[in-house]
């Protein structure tokens, strides 16, 4: 199917992918890209790491050019260039170069909106003080350099991906850095304890960390910017960069009276189409379907912006052969240092907030074998329906591996596996590479065990004095890292030689470093007549996460 004129508003991901898919299916077709800034195809989720120096060469982000768009794929590019208004019942758009003032107007046959996402700037006293930057662009990126040097002090307003990626990578650049975060953990779409090592990581490196603090206010000095938080701190600033999240650039759509979702997105059927069916949308402007549980999403993130601009192309060109975009999961990943963590799908807290049932399990093992030298510790999490154990989310954290076993969880859940399939997945194995029991399918073994009744599990340290709490390590590690609270210390090794020293009409929970010696302890408890429960994922989140993974045997 030809359609002369195709309009693109916006390049960047969706823009981009969107117009070089179409220019494949179609050589005929005029296909017209504007875009506001002076750059059509850029890698933004490279910018804090040329800040920082750790990708050196500029040029390296700048994906495409206009040249280069036009001499590969015969776009015709129109950068510096604004959409003013879509005149929908003349199926034209207004456009002002932003050069010259002058303005024009350009028609279509389809039009595709990428307009994407602009960082939060909150109205608060002080904020337009020049030294206080955000992040979406190579522009911004090129002032944040220019006004950073060695020896400076940054605050980083949001410790979420991106505020991380800046706090380190400022560091990097050798300022000192003060991370401000709203909640009370870094990541906030993580579950608390998988944030623990990279709360670690930070502050090994120095990074001040002000959790559960938001900003209040700004005020200028000739010298800094004074950064009050609501607690009454403050912090002087150099520089302060904020990453407080994204708001979809939806003001044109919303202008022209195409239908919007509750937070202000784009609505879009799943081939991509807008509520007027000659406009399509894609990007961090749009909302999508969960593909996890059944509701509207919206992940502003690279590659469901990339995946959804073919979808549009397809459905215009091909449109008996179109597949619709099926929707997103929610899969992110970020490094703090050495530390690195991730998350797909639904966490804990979130499954809790919707009031949706689920189950969850915790487990701890090395990236690969533990004998090969190298391995370093890991932590996966999951969470099932109960019913079915379909997995509805997985988190991970550790320092090497943890992309890897992510990008395995976020296949399981997209192809609707169950905790049980878990237990069974064949990955690929060597002892420099992994485990014969890789920790994924040591998560499937316990959450099959918690289905079976083989163990019950609990995620808090019991405060009831009731409750007897058995530390099953070894004595040196058990007086090296304490379990909070009072804990009887009984190695696993003596245990069945000490249960007369343990009250059987009193419940017990089985505390060790990493969950798998409290869980055999656990049954070895239930199967003599105690009310025993585990405690989820060992005490490794209530200790360092630095600590080497060898430990003493229990």
């Amino acid at each position: 199917m030809e359609h002369n004129s195709i309009l693109v508003i916006g390049g960047v991901a969706a823009g981009a992918s969107f117009a070089a898919r179409a220019r494949r299916l179609s050589e005929s077709a005029r296909i017209t890209i504007v875009e506001r800034g002076p750059d059509v195809s850029f890698a933004n989720c490279g910018l804090p790491y040329h800040i920082g120096g750790e990708i050196p060469n500029r040029d390296a982000l700048a994906v495409q050019s206009a040249a280069s768009l036009k001499a590969l794929l015969n776009l015709d590019v129109r950068v510096r260039t604004e959409a003013v208004a879509i005149d929908r019942a003349n199926k034209r758009v207004e456009v002002k170069n932003l050069d010259t003032g002058q303005s024009e107007f350009l028609s279509y046959d389809k039009l595709m909106l990428a307009p994407g996402a602009s960082p939060l700037r909150p109205p608060l006293p002080g904020i337009e003080d020049s030294r206080i930057f955000t992040l979406r662009n190579l522009q911004d990126m090129d002032r944040i350099i220019a006004a950073t040097e060695t020896g400076m002090r940054a605050v980083v307003i949001g410790a979420g991906f991106i505020g991380l990626e800046m706090a380190e990578q400022l560091y990097r650049k050798g300022l000192s850095v003060q991370l401000v975060e709203l909640q009370k953990q870094v990541i906030p779409p993580l579950d608390a304890p998988m944030a623990a090592l990279v709360e670690s990581e930070l502050r090994h490196h120095e990074i001040g960390l002000h959790l559960g603090d938001g900003i209040a206010r700004f005020e200028s000095e000739a010298n800094h910017v004074r950064c009050h938080l609501s607690s009454g701190a403050c912090l002087d600033a150099d520089i302060v960069v904020l990453s407080i999240g994204v708001k979809p650039d939806s003001e044109l759509a919303k202008a022209a009276g195409l239908e919007l979702g509750a937070r202000g997105h784009i609505v879009v059927d799943p081939f991509q189409r807008t509520s007027d069916p000659d406009i399509y949308a894609a990007g961090d402007a749009v909302e999508t379907i969960d593909r996890v549980i059944d509701s509207k999403t919206a992940v502003p993130m690279g590659g469901p912006a990339n995946r959804q601009g073919r979808v549009a192309a397809d459905h215009i060109f091909m449109p008996e052969k179109a597949r619709p975009y099926p929707g997103s999961v929610g899969t992110g990943i970020v490094r703090a240092f050495e530390a690195v963590v991730g998350i797909t799908g639904w966490s804990e807290k979130r499954l809790a907030a919707a009031g949706l049932p689920y189950e969850t399990v915790s487990v701890n093992d090395s990236h690969h074998a533990s004998y090969y030298p190298g391995a370093r510790p890991m932590t996966l999490k999951i969470v099932w329906e109960p019913t079915s154990g379909r997995l509805l989310g997985a988190q991970v954290s550790g320092y090497e591996g943890i992309d890897k076993r992510l990008d395995v969880l976020s296949t399981a859940i997209v192809a609707q596996m169950t905790v049980e399939d878990l237990c069974h997945l064949e990955l690929a194995y060597a002892p420099p590479f992994g485990s014969a029991k890789d920790v994924i399918n040591l998560a499937g073994f316990a959450a099959c065990n918690r289905r079976d009744g083989l163990v019950v599990h609990t995620s808090d340290l019991p405060s009831d004095p009731q409750v007897q709490v058995v530390d099953v390590r070894g004595k040196a590690l058990s007086e090296a890292f304490p379990v909070p609270g009072k804990a009887i210390n009984i190695p696993f090794l003596s245990l069945r030689a000490s249960l007369d020293t343990l009250d059987r009409s009193r419940p017990v929970v089985t505390v060790c470093a990493f969950g798998k010696m409290s869980y055999f302890a656990a049954r070895v408890l239930s199967q003599n007549g105690f009310d025993v429960a585990s405690f989820s994922g060992g005490i490794k989140a209530n200790i360092d996460p630095r600590t080497p993974a060898k430990l003493p045997s229990p």
